[in-house]
């Protein structure tokens, strides 16, 4: 993928945006936005600039013309590495919609890479690889042969699961995620994958993890059933979501989706799986507030019916 152009490529159109974001950094977004429309002025093909002025339009109070904007970025940049189209939808400008345009994912994590764990771990108190496996273990201990870590990262949840799994298998959409993880050495096999399309030939796993990653899914459906068509008979799958109090799901202005309770119950349910254990936890804090979250443990109701009642069989 081409590499967003963070600069404008004329270096008097930088100069201005620059002072444009002081001026936003020291409360005057109205002021930094009109700067920044001049800078664009001498840059009008600057994607990243378009959608930064929606940015400060929107901190100004004038959503009009930040879609105005976000439009303009959506034009010059279709696939949308920036996310704009969330924007809109977030300002009622666009319809919802069930996923995130895949380059903003992607352009995202590949940015984030390097910084990731300092911030994630570091200061925004995340703990869920620790909380998800002590679930996993909880619902069946002992060894599992063959484990998938759906949206690995740079390998958080992996190196969890490494000690009590045989084999461990991680995609992600990140290429940057992806080194990140290699280097580690803690995976069998790592590829770069869109779980918004994702499907696995190989064997059936009998662990599938998704730690923090529906939150840039949306729409849960799909992703689901592959899990359920990718999973052994007596295997389990461990996720999180993000709470959200009534409904099915819907996009936060962290531009992160929320799911509720019972939409993940009956999602698991049309894939004939069905919740073995679930808590609620803080999966991490956002500008100092608690996130609160889900920890999700599933699998074929059948199988795990015969382990808790052998007398039967």
């Amino acid at each position: 993928m081409k590499p967003l152009q963070a600069s404008s490529g004329d270096l008097n159109a930088d100069r201005r945006a620059d002072f444009a974001e002081m001026l936003l950094a020291s409360g005057e977004p109205a002021q930094a936005a009109e700067l920044l429309l001049g800078a664009l002025e001498l840059a009008p093909q600057w994607a990243a600039g378009w959608f930064r002025l929606g940015e400060m339009q929107e901190a100004a109070g004038l959503p009009d013309q930040a879609a105005q904007a976000w439009v303009m970025a959506l034009k010059l940049d279709p696939a949308d590495r920036l996310g704009a189209a969330l924007k809109l939808q977030l300002i009622g400008k666009e319809p919802a919609a069930p996923a995130p345009p895949s380059a903003f994912v992607e352009t995202l994590f590949d940015h984030y890479a390097d910084s990731f764990e300092d911030s994630l771990v570091g200061k925004l108190g995340y703990r869920l690889p620790d909380f998800l496996s002590q679930a996993i273990r909880k619902a069946r201990p002992g060894r599992f042969r063959l484990a998938i870590d759906l949206g690995c990262g740079t390998g958080l949840m992996g190196e969890r699961l490494r000690p009590f799994v045989d084999r461990l298998d991680g995609y992600d959409i990140s290429a940057a995620m992806l080194r990140k993880a290699k280097a580690k050495g803690i995976y069998d096999l790592l590829a770069k994958a869109d779980l918004q399309r994702f499907s696995h030939t190989g064997g059936r796993a009998d662990l599938v993890v998704a730690a923090d990653v529906f939150i840039y899914l949306g729409a849960l459906e799909r992703i689901v059933g592959a899990v359920a068509n990718m999973l052994a008979q007596n295997g389990i799958f461990a996720f999180s979501l993000e709470t959200l109090a009534g409904g099915d799901f819907a996009l936060r202005p962290s531009r992160r989706y929320a799911h509720s309770e019972a939409y993940a119950r009956r999602v698991l349910s049309a894939s004939g799986l069905a919740v073995l254990s679930l808590e609620s936890m803080v999966i991490r804090h956002d500008r100092r507030d608690p996130v609160e979250g889900l920890a999700i443990v599933a699998g074929f109701p059948a199988a795990f019916a015969e382990v808790s009642n052998p007398a039967s069989a």
